[in-house]
């Protein structure tokens, strides 16, 4: 059975002039323990079918249509305050610009205490016992930097920090939204290698949106190809990558067999 089912879901913006529709149609599945990613060039809906998913759509942005079911139950449409506790619990989300997840008042020891707080039923003592193995997870800051307020790390070890707040309450779906942009190469290996480590030992799920190739190749399942707000193509990675079977049409109009972008110019 799929953990996650999206089903040809429908995401508009109204307008004075009429309704956008930014994501058409959208449909695919995730099932426990599997790495889907989702690739695209810039302005493809990756980032908007992510937001959709964990119910964080920025207004006048809204579902128009589909539904989105995650272990059966229908989680599109629901209350603030119990989409709130599902993003949290059985939804952990990355973000591309960890000072957007983390609060710049308060230390990161604190922030996962009130995480864990927050979705399991926990005293503050077991809270405070359970987020040490949490800081033992790979590339994770030292138990003894769990008191230090987010602006003394680096850019690296913030987006660290932000993994381990979305695995704090062991989610069973994890939305990576570019978690390896703006990290050197030796940290983006780190942070694939821990992607990799959270399905294998929890059985969790995680759709990894980036536009990358290299990162889907080496780290995904499969592959979703995203071309102006459709899903252009779906299937095993290396099929995708060697053997596309959509034309993929790039920004000069072209038909490119590559993903993403135009393919070069044929010599005469």
């Amino acid at each position: 059975m799929s953990l996650l089912q999206v089903k040809n879901l429908i995401v508009e913006f109204p307008g004075r002039h009429g309704t956008l529709r930014a994501l058409d149609d959208i449909s695919f599945e995730i099932a426990p323990g599997e790495i889907l990613g989702v690739v695209g060039e810039s302005g493809a809906g990756k980032s908007l079918t992510g937001a959709a998913i964990i119910g964080l759509l920025e207004p006048p942005g809204r579902i128009g249509g589909g539904q989105i079911l995650l272990e059966g139950e229908r989680i599109d449409g629901l209350p603030y305050e119990r989409m709130r506790h599902i993003r949290g619990r059985k939804i952990g989300a990355i973000f591309q610009d960890p000072l957007t997840s983390l609060n710049p008042l308060y230390t990161v020891g604190q922030q996962l205490t009130e995480t864990i707080l927050a979705h399991m039923p926990l005293s503050a003592k077991q809270a405070r016992e359970r987020r040490f193995p949490c800081c033992k997870i790979p590339a994770y800051p030292q138990p003894n930097n769990a008191w230090a307020l987010p602006h003394q790390f680096s850019g690296g070890m913030r987006q660290r920090v932000v993994i381990a707040l979305a695995l704090a309450a062991e989610p069973k779906l994890i939305v990576a939204d570019e978690p390896t942009t703006a990290l050197d190469v030796s940290i983006q290996a780190q942070i694939i290698t821990l992607l990799k480590s959270v399905c294998k030992q929890h059985g969790a799920a995680v759709m990894l949106i980036t536009h990358d190739m290299g990162v889907i190749a080496e780290t995904c399942d499969r592959v979703a190809v995203m071309y102006a707000g459709r899903v252009a193509e779906i299937g095993p990675v290396h099929e995708v990558i060697n053997h596309p079977s959509h034309p993929y049409r790039g920004p000069d109009g072209r038909d490119s067999r590559h993903y993403p972008g135009p393919r070069a110019p044929e010599s005469d």
